[in-house]
């Protein structure tokens, strides 16, 4: 399929997408709200509700401004490199996690993303009164998968 096609396509049939759809995708994450779908060989999420979708945007948007010094860039508007992607998103999710239960494990996966943002915003009150000193720490450690050159050694 070509990827103009993909594009418009994707466009007309995700009218919600989700913005941790990278890490739901490769696993790292899951979400009651987040609905899968195909279109030819690739697959994408769509999320099921408007305020969800909303919180996860907001916060999601902050996690990158909190985080630029740790991804090393300057630019909070333009589309970020899938790893760096990867690290705001499963990173900053772990933060989040480690922020809600500071005595716990860093998890490997976490369960349900629109249950974890709902128990944060209960908790501190609204998303810019999140613990961001934690969670960027969760970012800056965050290790995606490592190129598969580097896996032979």
């Amino acid at each position: 399929m070509d990827n103009q096609v993909f594009r418009e396509t994707y466009g007309a049939i995700n009218d919600r997408y989700c913005p941790f759809e990278k890490s739901i995708l490769t696993n790292q994450c899951a979400c009651s709200r987040a609905e899968r779908f195909c279109i030819a060989e690739r697959e994408g999420v769509r999320c099921q509700a408007d305020a969800a979708q909303s919180r996860c945007v907001d916060l999601l948007s902050l996690l990158r401004g909190q985080a630029r010094f740790a991804l090393k860039t300057t630019d909070g508007q333009s589309a970020l490199p899938h790893a760096k992607a990867m690290r705001v998103q499963v990173g900053g999710l772990r933060g989040l996690y480690m922020a809600l239960n500071p005595d716990a494990q860093v998890p490997t996966t976490i369960d349900d993303v629109d249950a974890i943002v709902e128990t944060a915003v209960s908790r501190f009150g609204s998303l810019d009164e999140l613990p961001f000193q934690v969670i960027v720490q969760q970012i800056t450690a965050y290790r995606g998968r490592r190129p598969f050159r580097d896996r032979r050694r």
